[in-house]
């Protein structure tokens, strides 16, 4: 009996003329690889802030997108929404109007994680510490503190004290800014994951990224690594998504994702239906890229680990 995979490589052979359907055998052939594949458990938790600067890179989808994908396939997830905006929580589908206990009661510290976590009804495995727009009011009101910087690390590691499961991945969705939102985020995690979009002036947002990235290393948390960047919104049919691409490859080609996610009307639409694109499209192209990329940066854990222990032996 023939596979989907082979009827519709049959119907849309090489020869009719018919892109889509060539696009169509493609995605079913990727999608089916995908649920097929043995998908590692991290070793050790993994701390990863989603962060750049740069409005409109793809941060919070990349955010969000991931997460689901990590917990589709059976990780335990929790997402720290660190953005004002809530747009992380829109599209977990967790409520975060102003008032709603979030972050902003973590920072200040009238809450803990495990006062304000809710789970996403997309994925059982998926946990949300929501954002509200009264977080934007957060950075003047904690700036004289003395521990400013590490208040996040410090809500973090008390609910893991207490906290009776284990999270394979933990992903902070940062704002787009460098202020002491996203210091606190990068405080708080081992790793940078860096969307960067397929485009020209995102590589001139990427360097003062890095110094930023740099001087906190320095002063901070000498323990941060950036281990992955992902390029978004690639379009294959343009020569500059292929030269970006190119480029940040050349750079940093350890780092840099082999899977590019593509620009897909499907991947908009989710956030207005409070889902992801892995379960408001899961079949189409943005999932599947979504979902290839998750398990490229699990297959990657156990390297990442290593280089980060070797950081702390190093000190």
């Amino acid at each position: 009996m023939e596979s989907t995979t082979d009827i519709l490589n049959r119907i849309f052979a090489e020869g009719t003329g018919s892109v889509s359907g060539a696009e169509m055998a493609d995605l079913s052939a990727r999608y089916q690889a995908l649920h097929q594949a043995e998908f590692p458990h991290p070793s050790k938790t993994r701390f990863i802030a989603v962060a750049n600067q740069k409005g409109g890179v793809g941060k919070t989808t990349t955010t969000v997108n991931l997460a689901c994908a990590f917990a589709e396939f059976d990780e335990r997830v929790l997402v720290i929404d660190m953005d004002p905006q809530g747009n992380a929580s829109t599209a977990l589908g967790v409520a975060h109007e102003s008032g709603t206990p979030s972050t902003y009661d973590v920072l200040e510290g009238r809450l803990g994680i495990d006062d304000v976590k809710v789970v996403s009804p997309q994925f059982p495995n998926l946990e949300v510490v929501p954002s509200s727009i009264d977080l934007s009011g957060a950075e003047l009101e904690v700036a004289d503190m003395p521990n400013r910087n590490q208040l996040m690390k410090k809500a973090v590691a008390d609910y893991l004290k207490i906290c009776h499961q284990h999270y394979d991945y933990v992903l902070v969705d940062c704002p787009p800014s460098l202020g002491l939102l996203v210091l606190n985020a990068m405080c708080s995690v081992n790793e940078v994951l860096i969307p960067v979009q397929a485009e020209y002036y995102a590589l001139e947002g990427l360097q003062q990224l890095l110094h930023t990235i740099g001087l906190v290393q320095q002063s901070y948390n000498p323990y941060l690594v950036i281990s992955t960047m992902l390029l978004t919104m690639y379009d294959r049919r343009t020569l500059l998504s292929k030269e970006v691409f190119d480029q940040v490859k050349e750079h940093y080609p350890e780092i840099v994702l082999n899977t590019t996610i593509p620009r897909s009307v499907k991947i908009s639409e989710a956030p207005s239906f409070r889902q992801s694109v892995v379960t408001y499209d899961p079949k189409g192209a943005g999932a599947i890229a979504y979902e290839e990329a998750a398990l490229e940066i699990a297959q990657r854990s156990e390297q990442v680990l290593e280089h980060i222990a070797n950081r702390r032996q190093g000190e």
